[in-house]
């Protein structure tokens, strides 16, 4: 539940007031407050009028406020932390002998794969996979923590189609990537924060080009949402000092299972012809004579 308000969030975030920005901030960030406390309270400890939260809710496509809180009062959402405040807090616990690193990053990352289910309960995720399948041309881009899953996302994806390719790879400039590409066409850009520049001026350069754009991040203020097509938010929580990407993995993996399963017999081919390319190659090992 708490990932599908974030999505929510995220679908009018850039087209709020600045007042129902705060609002929507406020939510995020105190769900616990949000759900618990009288709207008077809220409003007060918010700076912000009542019909501020009212108005969001609305906004959101909730029939009022309350009905926001029944939602927050499934969920508890902590709120981000820089890298060094982070990794300071780790260290804390580590020397205050806490539970140790390892066994609750587990448990942090479990989490964080269960809540993926959330995205199974809206459109989203369909309506992406659906345009991912029909596409002439998949470009995949991921800015600094997240290049390794896009390189990772078109990985898999080459096995199950010839029309996805990774943008800025090996040299090659962003703007190539995107030229000739168009309403056929789909963009898929990886970003957390600390957001990337380039991933925010192309999700723009994109969407104004009318390419469809599926940005997937962690948080209903990552800016390139507003240039977003379809929006996949995925939980980065954990206690290390760094988001961890454990979910993002898995998402981009079920969306390929999906691309897969859709694509019948075609994927099922060029799987084989991609496995029998590779024994020819020796780019595997190959037990015997």
């Amino acid at each position: 539940m708490r990932l599908n308000f974030e999505q929510q969030v995220s679908g009018v975030y850039a087209s709020l007031s600045e007042k129902l920005r705060q609002a929507a901030d406020y939510v995020v960030e105190h769900p616990v407050d949000v759900a618990t406390r009288s709207l008077r309270s809220v409003s007060k400890d918010a700076g912000l009028s009542p019909a501020a939260f009212s108005r969001m809710s609305a906004a959101l496509g909730y029939d009022s406020y309350e009905d926001l809180r029944d939602v927050l009062r499934l969920s508890i959402k902590r709120q981000p932390s820089s890298f060094s405040q982070r990794v300071d807090a780790l260290q804390q616990r580590h020397e205050a002998g806490k539970i140790d690193f390892g066994t609750q990053h587990v448990a942090d990352c479990v989490a964080n794969i269960q809540d993926i289910a959330n995205l199974f309960q809206g459109p989203p995720l369909e309506h992406a996979v659906d345009k991912l399948q029909k596409a002439r041309r998949v470009l995949v881009f991921g800015g600094l923590g997240s290049t390794g899953v896009a390189e990772y996302l078109t990985y898999m994806a080459n096995f199950v189609a010839d029309n996805w390719s990774m943008a800025s790879r090996m040299g090659a400039s962003l703007s190539s990537g995107l030229v000739g590409m168009d309403e056929r066409d789909v963009l898929i850009v990886i970003t957390k924060p600390p957001f990337a520049n380039k991933a925010v001026s192309a999700a723009k350069g994109a969407r104004e080009a009318g390419i469809f754009v599926i940005v997937i991040s962690d948080t209903h203020t990552c800016p390139a949402l507003q240039y977003a097509s379809a929006a996949l938010n995925v939980r980065t929580d954990s206690q290390h000092f760094f988001s961890s990407y454990a979910a993002t993995l898995v998402l981009a993996e079920i969306i390929v299972g999906m691309l897969a399963a859709r694509l019948g017999n075609a994927a099922r081919n060029r799987i084989a012809k991609v496995e029998e390319h590779n024994r020819e190659l020796g780019e595997i090992w190959v037990d015997g004579p």
